[in-house]
């Protein structure tokens, strides 16, 4: 089967088409346009941009194949769970409905978290994992969420959520530093090469209640570095250290009610080098997924729209 999946979130426009037989994946995504110094988009303009990108990906991505999809899936909210809902997943879910109309092919919709999970264990070449419960962190500028994942008949996997972050999420922090050190959003990659040019090692002890972690404290914490003199790739590196401080503390306090589970990383912040380096280094069974497969795209949707399919032949 040729499958086709669209995910229009609050960061990009992406399409992604998935060959069943060879298991391979084509995709064209595209950045929603964010001016200079701002934190991110209005829901307004993010519905606004997804419909004039939309169709662009579509044609580059088409202009790489002649082949008509079997299927079609979208990403039509954040999460599942009653009152999950963001204007900017309608675009998506609603081109990839009409599509189906079209062409009479089957349509499937899911989940945005779902989406970054599955892009995740194709990725890491872990979709067996789908067969038995494992752990997920989703670590994005909207979620910073440790779930636990688990088979389900209807939806592929069902996940429950163990841990959160209690103010920020790790990608607003992220981009929130960024910003002060006038960094161009979505930050993340920017400050992952400042913090390299760093030399001083941060010990760093997170705030974390019951499991779940607190991160507003660690913008206040970079502002007063910043305004004393520290160094901006100093600032940069005690950021990514607090990050990655908080989320050991989760997988720790994880591991006392589910040890030994394996553990995929995916959202947009997994892909920090920091991060992965530190996290394989201390544990045997974490994955990640390749930095194209972490940040918001269209894979995961295609990969779950497939494995849908395939349950109704």
């Amino acid at each position: 089967m040729n499958v086709l999946g669209i995910d229009t979130s609050n960061y990009t426009t992406s399409v992604a088409l998935y060959n069943t037989e060879t298991k391979e994946i084509v995709q064209e995504k595209k950045l929603l346009p964010v001016k200079k110094g701002e934190k991110g988009l209005r829901q307004s303009d993010a519905v606004f941009h997804h419909t004039v990108q939309l169709p662009e990906r579509v044609k580059a991505l088409f202009q790489k194949t002649d082949v008509i999809p079997d299927c079609i899936g979208a990403s039509a909210y954040p999460r599942r769970m009653e009152g999950s809902y963001m204007p900017c997943f309608l675009v998506g879910a609603g081109f990839a409905k009409s599509v189906s109309d079209i062409f009479k092919i089957p349509y499937f919709e899911f989940s945005h978290q779902e989406g970054h999970v599955a892009a995740a264990l194709y990725s890491a070449k872990r979709l067996d994992l789908l067969k038995e419960p494992f752990l997920a962190f989703h670590l994005s500028g909207g979620t910073t969420d440790a779930l636990l994942v688990t088979p389900d008949e209807t939806h592929i996997f069902n996940v429950m959520l163990l841990a959160k972050s209690l103010d920020l999420k790790a990608g607003q922090l992220i981009d929130r530093v960024g910003l002060m050190l006038d960094l161009q959003f979505p930050c993340g990659p920017a400050l992952q090469e400042l913090a390299f040019k760093s030399e001083k090692t941060y010990k760093i002890k997170p705030t974390i209640k019951d499991g779940d972690c607190c991160l507003s404290g660690v913008e206040n914490q970079c502002a007063k570095l910043l305004k004393d003199g520290t160094a901006r790739e100093d600032v940069a590196s005690f950021c990514l250290s607090s990050v990655i401080s908080a989320v050991d503390a989760m997988v720790a306090s994880l591991y006392e009610g589910h040890p030994g589970l394996p553990i995929l990383f995916s959202g947009g912040v997994a892909s920090n080098a920091q991060m992965q380096a530190y996290f394989k280094a201390k544990y045997d069974d974490v994955y990640f997924a390749e930095p194209m497969f972490s940040a918001d795209n269209a894979a995961g949707i295609a990969v779950l729209t497939a494995l849908m399919k395939e349950r109704t032949l």
